[in-house]
């Protein structure tokens, strides 16, 4: 009895407690972030970097990714963007994005956040070998933002918390459809007339009134598969399984993928992307306009954007400003919807085939959510109420 009281003190309370803590993921990304680009600059890193590329030799006529790395981006991350997807189904059927007078606001600001950092980028890149970058500063990262924003505790009001989550969700829905309309290869019709097929039987099956099961999951990674294999970029699918399931089963398959998604795939994730190794002449890369572009687009577009939008609506009276918040607040979450990581560094490599534009990309993208996080906390650190 004493042991397993010890054992629960000692490692099950606090691993409890972290997984509790929504600040928890942030921190954990950015600290494998660290790790790995740390890693790949050693004796072994190169062994190091390699090890990410491990293959695995399927017979051709199956068609699946061939490496560690492709597993992780094609297959991994598919059951991340399954997450995000059921998270906007629920926002769209019961959460601030329930109805049109609700939503505007967050929208509209969304929608800014993305079209004036994609514009500042293309400012810096027209006509260069970087230009298909475009869509990389145009996303934020849910968990760090919300992370940031929880760490100020009572200095960020309840509805400007809100604000953020509606906000990066519907980020999420715009950097879905950027990749899936720009970042996809040509497209096979036929497996894509398959994934329909497997998709119209999944969203049949409540109709029929089958019970989602076990069954559910298997034409899931069917759809998978069949997208995997269209040259639309595999984790689509995991959205479109995410709006298949039934709304009674979403709070229950949302908590069961939690800790899976966020403390073993995203950290693995950090660590198989961020495995740079830096050139002694890696200075004068990255003075290069692409990293100039994400930054401009992160760290200037992202709160320029939102800020912009959220005017436009109020002056309109389509919307108004989250209960008790100010301007300067506004601008505070703006700062810190530049935080871009996961995303980010997910079109980062869907944008570029070279590896060292892939790697200058990455670093662009860490910077401008340094930035943005160490500003961003400053920021509403001093800004704590209505103007």
């Amino acid at each position: 009895m004493r042991r397993n009281n010890l054992i629960s003190t000692v490692l099950i309370n606090p691993l409890q407690r972290i997984v509790g803590d929504s600040r928890s993921v942030g921190i954990i990304l950015f600290a494998c972030s660290i790790v790995s680009i740390m890693l790949a600059n050693t004796s072994f890193g190169e062994q190091y970097i390699d090890s990410w590329s491990f293959s695995f030799h399927f017979p051709g006529s199956i068609h699946l990714p061939h490496s560690l790395l492709h597993w992780i981006n094609d297959g991994a991350m598919a059951v991340f963007f399954f997450l995000v997807g059921m998270e906007i189904k629920r926002e769209l059927l019961e959460g601030e994005l329930s109805s049109v007078q609700q939503s505007l606001l967050p929208v509209f600001a969304a929608i800014g956040g993305m079209v004036v950092p994609a514009i500042l980028y293309t400012l810096f890149n027209k006509e260069t070998v970087y230009q298909h970058g475009w869509g990389i500063p145009m996303a934020t990262d849910i968990a760090f933002s919300l992370g940031v924003a929880s760490m100020l505790g009572k200095r960020v009001p309840g509805s400007l918390k809100v604000f953020l989550t509606a906000l990066a969700i519907i980020d999420d829905l715009g950097a879905i459809l950027v990749i899936a309309l720009f970042y996809g290869a040509a497209v096979n019709w036929l497996y894509l007339l398959a994934g329909g097929i497997a998709f119209t039987v999944l969203l049949l099956l409540p109709r029929l009134k089958i019970r989602f099961g076990w069954w559910n999951y298997l034409l899931g990674i069917l759809l998978w598969y069949c997208i995997y294999n269209s040259g639309i970029h595999a984790t689509i699918a995991g959205v479109l399984f995410a709006f298949t399931i039934p709304v009674s089963q979403l709070s229950k398959q949302e908590h069961r993928l939690h800790v899976p998604v966020n403390f073993i795939i995203l950290p693995v994730f950090a660590l198989a992307n961020t495995a740079i190794a830096i050139p002694s002449d890696f200075a004068v890369a990255f003075g290069s306009s692409l990293s100039y572009g994400i930054i401009a687009g992160l760290f200037l577009g992202k709160p320029l954007g939102i800020l912009l939008a959220c005017w436009c609506i109020t002056r309109l009276k389509w919307g108004r400003l989250p209960e008790g918040v100010s301007w300067m607040q506004m601008a505070g979450i703006g700062i810190l919807a530049g935080i871009g990581f996961t995303m980010s560094i997910f079109i980062s490599m869907l944008a570029f085939t070279d590896q060292s534009m892939q790697d200058m990309a990455k670093v662009g993208v860490l910077l401008a959510s340094l930035l943005a996080i160490v500003t961003g906390y400053l920021w509403l650190m001093v800004y704590k109420g209505k103007e």
